[in-house]
């Protein structure tokens, strides 16, 4: 009995060491997200991680697009620009083709091509996108997005007054 206590003990100090955190882990996400944007060397660390992503989670996908979304920012050849905008389009295009009513995908398209100049007509996707989340977030806490997600989506909308008016007091009295 003695045996197992003290193998059990041994078992409890042990695990959380062997343990590896999750590198894609959704906060890790969302931490990239609302970071990388701001600061080159988190963006190129970020691109590194998700370039190195090989599933097809289509919200891991999503990320994957939004970090090579968010070099497009950070490199100044207008070439290199349009590179990363159409490396981030096709791979937003697979992850939505995963999962079309992902709301959270359709929320990162939607903020992605919402900064994309209309010129370069490479932002088709806003009306349907919207459509998507805002269905989805309004439903929350049953949509099943965390209440984290919900806040950053309600955040970004508001503060780019994308929405309506009528929109904009339905997100304005999310329960978050």
């Amino acid at each position: 009995m003695q045996i197992l206590a003290t193998l059990i003990s041994l078992c409890l100090v042990f695990v959380p060491f062997s343990q590896k955190t999750d590198p894609y882990a959704h906060s890790t996400l969302l931490n990239y997200y609302q970071t990388a944007a701001k600061d080159e060397a988190i963006a190129k660390k970020f691109i590194s991680l998700m370039d190195k992503y090989q599933g097809n989670d289509p919200l891991k996908l999503g990320y994957k697009a939004v970090s090579h979304a968010i070099m497009a920012k950070h490199v100044w050849s207008p070439i290199n620009k349009i590179k990363y905008l159409r490396q981030s389009a096709a791979v937003f295009e697979q992850a939505v083709a995963l999962d079309k009513q992902d709301p959270e995908v359709r929320f990162l398209r939607f903020s992605i091509e919402n900064y994309i100049p209309r010129y370069l007509n490479m932002s088709p996707n806003l009306e349907e996108d919207k459509k998507v989340f805002m269905a989805a977030i309004l439903k929350h806490p049953r949509s099943g997005i965390s209440s984290e997600t919900v806040k950053i989506m309600r955040d970004f909308l508001l503060r780019k007054d994308l929405l309506t008016e009528q929109e904009q007091k339905q997100v304005a009295k999310l329960n978050l």
